[in-house]
C-alpha cells in the first residue's frame, strides 16, 4: 500500500505573552492507503489538534508533513483550500449541516467548488453518495426533518461525495445513542471495505477497536501504535 500521510517530528505550539504549550511534540506517524486508524487519549491530549493539521484546517509549528508525497507546510491558504477540499471529506461531532439547505444541497456543498463539474454531475454523484449511505430517499428533507443518527450519515454522504483520499472523522458518534452509534460505525465499516481511508479521533474504547490500528496520544506525543485484530479489507 502506498503511504498517503507522513508526518516526521511534527509538533505544534500555541504561543501567548506568557507561556507557551505544546500541543503536539515529535509526532511520527504514516498512514497509508485503505487503512483505517483510531487516534485515542484522553480529552486534551492533542488527539483532535492532530486531527486539524492532518485535515489542513491548522498548521503545524514544525516538522514536515507529506500528503500523497506532497510537502504541505509550505502551502498558501488558496492551496491548501483546494487540496482540503479535492483529497479530504470531514466528518464531525456535531454533524456541521446547514439547517437552510436540502439534505441534497448539503451533500453538493463540497462540489460547488469543483469547475470541472457540471451542475448536473454534481447532483449525480450527491445522489450517488447518498445512496451509500441509505438517505437518497431523504434529499428533499431538511436536517430539522432528520434524527441525530441520519443527520450524521448525511454527513458521511458529504465527506464521500468528492471521492476524496481520506475521511477524516472527530468523534463521529459523539453526539449520538447508542443504537445510532452503532449504525454510523458499521457505515463506516463498510466504507472502509470498499477501500477508503479512514482516521477517526474517538475517546470511546468501543469505537477505537473497530479500527486496523489504534494510536495513542498522551500530552501531545504518540505513546504507542498497536494493530488490532480487525482484518485488513
Amino acid at each position: 500500500m502506498n503511504t498517503l500521510i507522513k508526518l516526521t517530528n511534527l509538533k505544534k505550539v500555541f504561543a501567548t505573552d506568557e507561556v507557551e504549550t505544546h500541543a503536539l511534540s515529535e509526532i511520527n506517524l504514516d498512514i497509508k492507503q485503505g487503512e483505517y486508524v483510531s487516534i485515542s487519549g484522553p480529552s486534551g491530549c492533542g488527539k483532535s489538534t492532530l486531527l486539524s493539521i492532518l485535515g489542513l484546517l491548522d498548521t503545524c509549528s514544525g516538522g514536515s508533513f507529506e500528503l500523497n508525497g506532497h510537502q504541505v507546510a509550505g502551502l498558501d491558504h488558496k492551496q491548501r483550500a483546494y487540496i482540503r477540499n479535492k483529497e479530504i471529506g470531514f466528518v464531525f461531532q456535531s454533524f456541521n449541516l446547514i439547517s437552510d439547505l436540502t439534505v441534497e444541497e448539503n451533500v453538493t456543498l463540497p462540489l460547488t467548488y469543483r469547475k470541472d463539474l457540471s451542475k448536473a454531475e454534481r447532483k449525480q454523484m450527491a445522489l450517488a453518495a447518498l445512496e451509500k449511505v441509505d438517505m437518497s430517499h431523504r434529499a428533499k428533507h431538511y436536517p430539522a426533518q432528520l434524527s441525530g443518527g441520519q443527520q450524521q450519515r448525511v454527513a458521511v454522504a458529504r465527506a464521500i461525495v468528492g471521492n476524496p483520499s481520506i475521511i477524516l472523522a472527530d468523534e463521529p458518534t459523539g453526539n449520538l445513542d447508542s443504537k445510532n452509534a452503532e449504525l454510523v460505525m458499521a457505515l463506516l465499516d463498510k466504507l472502509h471495505a470498499e477501500g477508503t481511508t479512514i482516521c477517526m479521533v474517538t475517546h470511546d474504547p468501543r469505537g477505537a477497536k473497530r479500527a486496523e490500528r489504534i494510536v495513542e496520544v498522551f500530552d501531545g506525543r504518540i505513546v504507542g501504535d498497536t494493530e488490532t485484530h480487525v482484518a485488513v479489507a
